[in-house]
């Protein structure tokens, strides 16, 4: 059992997150806290965004079915927009994007008809992994640059991935997988000093940030923003 999240410490990481976001160079917009939405500090899930499209998420977990709709009014000042429509589902914790394609989880929150519907609406060919045990893709693999990703044990093998080169986490680091990369510098949660090294010894610039009270969440670094 996770121990009791500290808000205080939660605020600080996540400003912390925020001001990395801005130094590696871009613009950063924050929305209101929605009282009602505890996980809608996790905007990652509420879209999914390719050039100046975005597909608009219906959630597979139907306790965060509504935090899209403030992203999607937010988004629709910027892109063009659409809702994904029943029955699909789709949450972008399950999105690996490429530069010509996306990769997706066929998961317990994304079926196939939403992954339709965002190939659909994006114009781009849509990757599956199939795997009912997962929450989100992006906890098993997610894209560094070079054409290199970090995957662990449980999608290293997938054919999928067999065109990548892949540096595979060790099995007391799973949490590390999720990394975000921002102008070539990676993003890795710290405590995991052989992911750390595994990224540096590849020639990564890495940054490391302190990430225990959205650990504790099942949140991780890819999860608190949309990048477009």
């Amino acid at each position: 059992m996770h121990s009791s999240v500290s808000t205080r410490k939660a605020k600080q990481q996540h400003k912390y997150y925020c001001d990395i976001l801005s130094e590696l160079g871009l613009e950063v917009f924050k929305l209101s806290p929605e009282d009602r939405f505890p996980d809608c500090c996790f905007v990652e899930d509420t879209a999914i965004i390719h050039g100046k499209r975005a597909l608009i998420s219906r959630m597979g977990a139907e306790s965060r079915r509504g935090e899209e709709q403030t992203v999607s009014e937010f988004l629709s000042e910027y892109l063009k927009i659409k809702a994904t429509n029943t029955p699909g589902t789709i949450e972008g914790g399950d999105v690996v994007h490429l530069p010509n394609y996306l990769i997706s989880g066929v998961s317990q929150r994304t079926n196939v008809e939403g992954i339709n519907q965002l190939s659909n609406w994006l114009k781009l060919e849509v990757k599956r992994i199939i795997d009912d045990t997962i929450i989100h893709l992006k906890s098993h693999v997610t894209f560094l640059h070079s054409n290199t990703v970090l995957v662990n044990d449980k999608v290293s093998n997938h054919p999928v991935l067999d065109s990548f080169k892949k540096i595979v986490i060790t099995p007391d680091e799973q949490y590390a997988t999720n990394t975000l990369t921002i102008n070539k510098v990676t993003l890795l949660p710290s405590g995991y000093p052989h992911t750390y090294q595994q990224l540096t010894e590849e020639g990564f610039e890495v940054i490391t940030l302190e990430m225990s009270e959205f650990q504790k969440c099942e949140g991780a670094l890819t999860c608190l923003s949309l990048l477009f």
